[in-house]
C-alpha cells in the first residue's frame, strides 16, 4: 500500500484543499479551491481527484456534519449558516463520479487523526485535537477511536463564566449562546468585540489573559470529560497570540489540583501547539483514506 496514491480533502467553509499522498504520510501535491456553491465545488474537486487517478479519498468536512456511517444522512453536511450548504450530500456527490472507498469525518477529527498517527501524538489512544481560527472545534480521539456517537464533539459550544474584567463577555460571535467559547475566543468573536484580529490583540497583556482564562476554563472541562494525554492545539487565533502558554497556568488553577497525573506535572509538553506544520488536516485525511482501502 505504501506505493498507492491516495486522495485528501480538507472541505472548509472558506477553501477545499485537494491533495494526493501516500499512506506513510506523504503529501505529493496540493492545490486550494475556493468553497462556493455547493455543486460547483463538488465538481471542481471531483475532476481534480479523477485527473489523479487515486485509489481512495479521505474527507475531512467542516461541520455539524453527519459522521455515523450508520445514519441515513452520512456524509452530509447538516444545519450550517454556510449559505447552501445545509443537507449537502458532500460525500456522496464526491464518491458516486470517482467510483472509490472514501473515509469521511470532520475536519478536526481528522487533525486530531494527523497527530495521533504522524505527530506529536504518535503512541497515543486518548487525543484532543482543538482548533482556535474563524471557529471553535474539537476532535477527540477515545480509545484509539475518533469519537462520533449521537453526532460528533461539539466542545467549541461550551458555556464560559464571563471574566469580571470582560465588559463585552455577552456580546459573543456565535448565534445560538451568549457566551459559548467559539463565541468569545474564535477570531470571529476577537473581532466583533474588540474590531481586532486575534494577532492585532497578542500585545495587549489585558485581552490575552482575559481570552486565555476563557480558553483555560474550557481545557479543565476537556480534561475532565475527555483525559487526554494530550491536547493539541492549532488554527489561526492559537498560532499568531500568546494564547496556549496563557492558558496552562489557568487550566490547572480551574482544576485545582484535583487531577494529579506526571501530565499535570508538566503542562509544556502535555497542552501543546500542533507539531505538522499545518499539514496535520491533509495527512489524518490520508490516514481515513488508507484505512477506507
Amino acid at each position: 500500500m505504501e506505493n498507492v496514491l491516495l486522495g485528501a480533502l480538507e472541505a472548509g467553509g472558506t477553501k477545499m484543499v485537494c491533495a494526493t499522498g501516500y499512506a506513510d504520510g506523504t503529501i505529493v501535491e496540493s492545490e486550494q479551491i475556493p468553497t462556493t456553491t455547493p455543486e460547483e465545488t463538488a465538481a471542481v474537486c471531483t475532476a481534480w481527484f479523477q485527473s489523479r487517478g487515486i485509489a481512495a479519498l479521505g474527507i475531512g468536512a467542516f461541520g455539524p456534519t453527519a459522521v455515523n456511517p450508520a445514519s441515513p444522512r452520512y456524509g452530509q453536511i447538516l444545519k450550517t449558516p454556510k449559505p447552501h450548504w445545509s443537507d449537502f450530500d458532500l460525500l456522496g456527490s464526491l464518491q458516486k463520479p470517482l467510483g472509490i472507498p472514501c473515509g469521511y469525518d470532520t475536519d478536526v477529527n481528522v487533525a486530531c487523526l494527523g497527530e495521533a498517527t504522524f505527530g506529536c501524538a504518535q503512541g497515543l489512544d486518548t487525543v484532543l485535537y482543538l482548533t482556535i481560527g474563524t471557529g471553535v472545534g474539537a476532535g477527540v480521539l477515545s480509545g484509539g477511536a475518533l469519537v462520533h456517537g449521537m453526532m460528533h464533539p461539539e466542545a467549541g459550544h461550551v458555556p464560559m463564566r464571563p471574566d469580571p474584567r470582560d465588559p463585552i463577555a455577552t456580546d459573543s460571535s456565535c448565534p445560538f449562546h451568549a457566551s459559548c467559547l467559539e463565541g468569545l475566543i474564535s477570531g470571529a468573536g476577537i473581532r466583533k468585540r474588540w474590531g481586532k484580529s486575534g494577532g492585532d490583540m497578542a500585545e495587549d497583556p489585558e485581552a490575552m489573559d482575559i481570552l486565555a482564562g476563557y480558553l483555560g476554563q474550557a481545557l479543565a472541562i476537556y480534561i475532565l470529560c475527555y483525559s487526554p494525554q494530550k491536547i493539541i492545539i492549532g488554527g489561526g487565533v492559537a498560532d499568531h497570540t500568546p494564547i496556549v502558554e496563557l492558558a496552562r497556568p489557568k487550566a490547572a488553577e480551574e482544576l485545582g489540583g484535583y487531577i494529579v497525573t506526571t501530565e499535570m506535572d508538566d503542562l509544556e509538553h502535555y497542552i501543546v501547539r500542533n507539531s505538522l506544520d499545518g499539514k496535520q488536516g491533509v495527512m489524518g485525511c490520508l490516514e481515513l483514506a488508507r484505512r477506507a482501502l
